[in-house]
């Protein structure tokens, strides 16, 4: 299928100047931002990305850790971008592997909703082999899931007396909806809530997924509903709520290595399986924290991962 249309250049050109307007003009693509020593990237060398969100990236820094572990160059460029971004630099050689979710992977190379039945991880995963393009491949996926959810506060939850997403259709148009700016294109988003849910807000507020910026609309009222990704432990702390999704708009969310087959070998099959292995929903949502409340780096975090579960 055609993934270079006019709409994802439109996304990639928008999502390019967002990423300008974020990090003081820099390139993640340009340079390597946490090198490993031996400068440049070689033939052996695997350049681990990342999304632009603190998850993906703590993921791909424990990746690039436990390949380093392995003997393994690698180089890092994280902070890349949305989807759309970290995709097109993977298909162009630009990286070589990130961390990706099997369900949101699946529903952007489809453009549309998964096909009837699939939607638990076995089946989203084989579902996803089927679709994945020549030249990449996915290893194991982790046991850990992570999905999008829509969240509101439990004033807005009491208010409009809502449980579920398909409680949204006959308030949605008073409401105004806080995400990052690919969510209004993607069927994982505005697209599919209509066709699932009939679901179609008053306002669309692009603001980022499940970061500080969608936090704080909750938290001041500029936005109704978040984008917030299950793991955050903004939804704890501020006592959000998850509305429930009922038609599965929104897929198994696994988290699994993505990369280009080129760069795969049995030292780097093995060495990322082996993590995967270890890796949970509940264990990622603690070690997360550290990096979203406590403020450590994610470097020092993914040490601490991966030592705690005999990876290093």
């Amino acid at each position: 299928m055609n993934r270079r249309n006019l709409l994802g250049l439109a996304l990639v050109g928008s999502l390019t100047a967002t990423l300008a307007a974020c990090g003081g003009g820099d390139d993640p693509l340009a340079t390597d931002s946490t090198p490993a020593a031996g400068g440049s990237a070689d033939a052996a060398t695997i350049i681990v990305g990342s999304a632009n969100f603190p998850e993906s990236e703590l993921l791909a820094e424990m990746y690039s850790q436990v390949l380093e572990a392995k003997g393994v160059t690698v180089q890092r460029k994280f902070n890349i971008g949305a989807r759309e971004l970290y995709l097109k630099a993977l298909d162009d050689g630009s990286i070589d592997l990130l961390p990706e979710y099997n369900g949101a992977l699946l529903a952007y190379y489809l453009k549309g909703d998964a096909p009837q039945g699939v939607s638990s991880p076995e089946t989203v995963l084989d579902a996803l082999k089927k679709e994945i393009p020549s030249g990449l491949e996915v290893l194991d996926q982790s046991a850990a899931e992570d999905k999008d959810s829509l969240s509101v506060t439990s004033e807005t939850k009491s208010k409009y007396n809502l449980t579920s997403i398909a409680d949204l259709a006959p308030v949605a148009k008073d409401l105004t909806i806080g995400a990052g700016p690919e969510f209004q294109e993607r069927y994982q988003g505005l697209k599919g809530l209509k066709e699932l849910y009939d679901v179609e807000f008053g306002t669309f507020k692009p603001l980022d997924v499940g970061g500080p910026l969608t936090v704080a609309g909750l938290k001041d009222g500029s936005i109704q509903v978040g984008n917030i990704f299950t793991t955050d432990s903004s939804i704890e702390t501020n006592g959000f709520v998850v509305l429930e999704d009922p038609k599965n708009l929104f897929l198994a969310q696994n988290i699994l290595p993505l990369i280009r087959s080129s760069k795969n070998n049995s030292t780097v099959t093995e060495a990322l399986n082996a993590f995967s292995a270890k890796l949970t929903t509940e264990n990622l949502t603690q070690y997360l924290a550290q990096v979203q409340v406590d403020k450590k780096t994610s470097a020092a975090v993914a040490k601490d991962f991966l030592s705690a579960n005999g990876l290093v």
